[in-house]
């Protein structure tokens, strides 16, 4: 009996993927590197399509999540272990790879063509898109020059950074709560900045949040100004009620704010929204014939793990019965 070792969850698995080929037209060439990126890579490859990837990095926002509970499956498992399960996933099979580098543009023909920030180009006769979304900023004075230097976007990588320090989370979603419950198991204190009135997040995520004594919440506030000498020192809040100015000390802030779709590459091909999400229908179509999307990157709701998964498994299906169809005619 020829048992799959990767699905038993053994590890050392042979890395079957290779790179890409310069004169080779791929039947599906799909990319990003998130959940529903590499789920589609992974169907396209059982269908027996010749199938490529690039991406930038591997597991997307997965890997910026401290804690999965609600992957099936999984009753608890850390985000980026979750996306290194994805990865090995993808390396039992003969998948073309192309990592870090970004996709420029893209141009849709009959055979469509790829262009990557290497200067490199490739071919295929269709194109999953999976690009996912990345963080807003705040556009305030300061936020730029003191990046790295004390301001940060993501709590699972710098929390360590700032054990026993004054630290500023900026946001009310679920994003924004979890980094403040993870900067409050480490930092001295947690000050949490939200322009409305209310948090937006969870209810269970909320509650554990409450649990800590060492977290202010700042309602109908916003930053004006990150300040400092070599790193971040002080922020200028105002308050949106009376329209007082002031600053506190801090040491880091977290810009927990939202994302923004990674769809620039393809604005002038494929049909988008006016939060610039690539458009789809149930079966993950574009406007553009033989082009694909899934996941963060589409107009699809509930920017979840296992819905981008299932997205992405949408989109490798129809990609497939795209070539297929047009191997018949």
């Amino acid at each position: 009996m020829n048992l799959n070792f990767q699905f038993l969850g053994f590890e050392n698995i042979e890395n079957k993927t290779k790179p890409l080929e310069f004169n080779t037209i791929y039947d599906v060439i799909i990319i990003g590197g998130g959940p529903s990126a590499l789920t589609a890579a992974v169907y396209c490859l059982r269908k027996g399509v010749k199938t490529a990837l690039i991406t930038k990095d591997f597991g997307g926002q997965v890997t910026e999540t401290s804690i999965v509970e609600n992957y099936m499956g999984y009753k608890y498992i850390e985000g980026i272990s979750l996306a290194q399960k994805f990865k090995e996933q993808i390396q039992q099979f003969e998948l073309g790879l192309k990592s870090n580098v970004i996709v420029d543009k893209i141009e849709n023909q009959s055979i469509k063509k790829v262009f990557c920030s290497d200067g490199t180009v490739y071919r295929t006769k269709s194109i999953i898109i999976s690009t996912g979304k990345r963080w807003r900023t705040l556009n305030v004075p300061g936020e730029r020059e003191f990046l790295g230097k004390g301001v940060a976007y993501c709590a699972i990588c710098d929390a360590p950074l700032f054990k026993d320090k004054d630290v500023v989370v900026v946001g009310g979603g679920n994003s924004a709560v979890e980094a403040s419950i993870d900067l409050a198991k480490l930092a001295k204190k947690v000050t949490l900045v939200q322009n409305l009135e209310k948090l937006t997040s969870d209810k269970i995520l909320i509650d554990k949040l409450n649990n800590f004594n060492n977290v202010d919440i700042l309602f109908s506030h916003i930053v004006t100004k990150i300040d400092g000498k070599n790193t971040v020192e002080r922020i200028d809040l105002l308050n949106l009620k009376d329209n007082k100015a002031f600053e506190i000390k801090a040491d880091g802030i977290f810009i927990e704010i939202g994302l923004i779709p990674n769809s620039d590459a393809f604005e002038n091909v494929v049909a988008m929204n006016q939060y610039k999400e690539i458009i789809v229908d149930c079966a993950c179509k574009t406007s553009a014939e033989g082009i694909f999307a899934a996941g963060d990157v589409t107009s699809v709701p509930y920017k979840q793990i296992i819905i981008a998964a299932g997205e992405g498994a949408k989109a490798a299906l129809s990609a497939c019965e795209y070539v297929m169809s047009k191997k018949e005619e």
